[in-house]
C-alpha cells in the first residue's frame, strides 16, 4: 500500500511540475505568437489590396452560414477604395484561410493565402503568386476550368489540384457575393 502511495505521489509531482512548465511556456510565448499573427494578417491585407493606405476593421452582419471571418474597409487617404475580407474555404486537405481584396466596383484586387493543409507540391501551389494573380481584375461569378481559361470569368486550375483551385475560387466567390449583397460602400 505504501509503495502505491509513494508511486502516486511521485507521479503527481512529475505531472504538477510538467503542467507548471507548460503553463509558464504558454505565458511567455502567447504575446509573441499573437504579434506574429497580427503581422501576418497585415501583410496579407496589403498583398490583397496593394494600393490601400489604411485598413479599418468594420462590424457588419455576417450570415450564420457564411464562411466570412472578418471585414476591413480599405482607404486611400480618406476615400474608401474597397474591402479586404478574410474567408475560410474547404480545400482538399482542410480549410484554406485567405484574404481577398475587392474594390468598390467589385473587382478583385488581390488574394493572399494565410493558411492551408493542402498537398505539398500540388494544392500548396495555390499560395504562389503565379496562381493567385489569375484572380486580379476579375469580377462576377468565377468558375474553374481544367485547361485554357478563355472567358473573363474563368480561372485555369492548378494541374493536379482542381479541388484546391475550386476551393480558392469558391472563397473568392463568397467574398464577392458578400460584398455585393451585405455591404453598402456608401456607409463607410
Amino acid at each position: 500500500m505504501k509503495e502505491i502511495l509513494k508511486l502516486g505521489l511521485i507521479l503527481f509531482i512529475i505531472t504538477a511540475v510538467s503542467g507548471g512548465l507548460l503553463g509558464f511556456a504558454y505565458e511567455i510565448t502567447k504575446e509573441p505568437i499573437a504579434e506574429q499573427v497580427r503581422l501576418a494578417n497585415e501583410e496579407a491585407m496589403v498583398k490583397s489590396f496593394p494600393q490601400g493606405e489604411k485598413f479599418k476593421k468594420i462590424e457588419a452582419e455576417i450570415p450564420e452560414d457564411s464562411n466570412v471571418v472578418e471585414i476591413h474597409a480599405v482607404y486611400k487617404g480618406n476615400v474608401l477604395e474597397g474591402f479586404v475580407v478574410k474567408v475560410l474555404s474547404k480545400g482538399f486537405g482542410g480549410p484554406i484561410e485567405m484574404t481577398v481584396g475587392v474594390s468598390k466596383d467589385g473587382m478583385v484586387q488581390g488574394v493572399s493565402i494565410l493558411g492551408h493543409s493542402e498537398t505539398p507540391g500540388l494544392g500548396a501551389k495555390a499560395q504562389e503568386d503565379d496562381f493567385l494573380s489569375r484572380y486580379q481584375g476579375k469580377s462576377g461569378i468565377l468558375t474553374v476550368v481544367k485547361t485554357g481559361a478563355s472567358k473573363d470569368n474563368e480561372i485555369e486550375a492548378i494541374s493536379g489540384a482542381t479541388i484546391t483551385s475550386k476551393a480558392v475560387t469558391d472563397g473568392i466567390n463568397e467574398v464577392l457575393d458578400f460584398i455585393e449583397n451585405h455591404l453598402d460602400a456608401d456607409n463607410f
